[in-house]
């Protein structure tokens, strides 16, 4: 079953509606040795595996594939198919989710080529850098982590390259008191985190302001220009002017808007000072 599906084209499956599928559920649990059922039924929840996929974090050796990944992803799923009945008291896709991603985890840890000794000296170095970086208040840098291990900084380095560990993006960071997921803690690049929203609504609430200080013209010049992705040219033929003249505005309606934020931010300074 599993050699059938291609991890790339999960996208193409045809999915039952929730009446066919509660249907293929009640003729799988009333006859369990039914392996065609079960076969419709991986087929149906498979976008859970590329769904886990997705979010665990492997540093692996080139020996590793996704195909090899997906392959212990579906074999996770099948497992959680077979085990499931209603009685557990939660929805097949969380329960799945659950046995495939340690299913993934299990397989990979299980191929550990690293003998003993190294892996007791990688889990030195991370225990160093984690006792640092409670005194420090911050995460050590590689020399600071050879000194206080007694061992060169070469060494360290070499030692890391070793390491071969997986995780997942689900597994907890912290004490058990205040632990939180790994997920949790990456911020997405794409984003602004609350306090560059915070200034990013700031600006332009400030901008906006200034804006209508302007010149009912110029100001009507930064909108077509900024807003609505006018060309200089196309503004000159909206309010019957020429290119150049519209260009002289925009110049000028910057240096005003300079200006205007100039003594803002200058008024807002001497009233956090008083």
């Amino acid at each position: 079953m599993t050699s059938e599906l291609d991890h790339n084209s999960y996208s193409h499956i045809k999915r039952v509606s929730d009446e066919e599928l509660e249907s293929l559920w009640s003729d799988y649990f009333a006859d369990k040795t039914n392996k065609v059922i079960r076969d419709k039924l991986i087929v149906q929840y498979i976008y859970l595996t590329r769904y886990v996929i997705g979010r665990v974090k492997v540093n692996l050796p080139p020996s590793f594939s996704i195909e090899d990944i997906a392959s212990y992803g579906v074999e996770g799923l099948i497992d959680a198919i077979e085990k499931y009945t209603m009685e557990k008291g939660a929805r097949f896709e969380t329960y799945a989710l659950m046995r495939i991603r340690g299913n993934i985890i299990d397989k990979i840890r299980s191929q550990d080529f690293l003998p003993r000794s190294a892996r007791r000296k990688i889990r030195d170095v991370k225990n160093a850098t984690e006792d640092l970086r409670a005194k420090l208040g911050r995460m050590p840098t590689t020399t600071e982590v050879a000194n206080y291990l007694g061992i060169e900084k070469e060494r360290v380095d070499e030692i890391l390259a070793e390491d071969t560990s997986v995780f997942s993006l689900h597994d907890k960071k912290g004490t058990a008191e205040d632990s939180v997921e790994i997920i949790e803690t990456i911020r997405d690049e794409n984003k602004l985190n609350p306090e560059e929203q915070l200034e990013e609504k700031d600006v332009k609430k400030q901008l906006h302001t200034a804006l209508k200080r302007l010149p009912e013209r110029e100001r009507m010049i930064m909108v077509l220009y900024y807003h609505e992705n006018m060309t200089l040219k196309e503004i000159g033929d909206m309010i019957d002017v020429s290119e150049s003249r519209v260009c002289q505005l925009h110049a000028q309606a910057i240096m005003k808007l300079r200006k205007i934020l100039s003594e803002e931010r200058t008024n807002r300074l001497q009233r956090s000072i008083v």
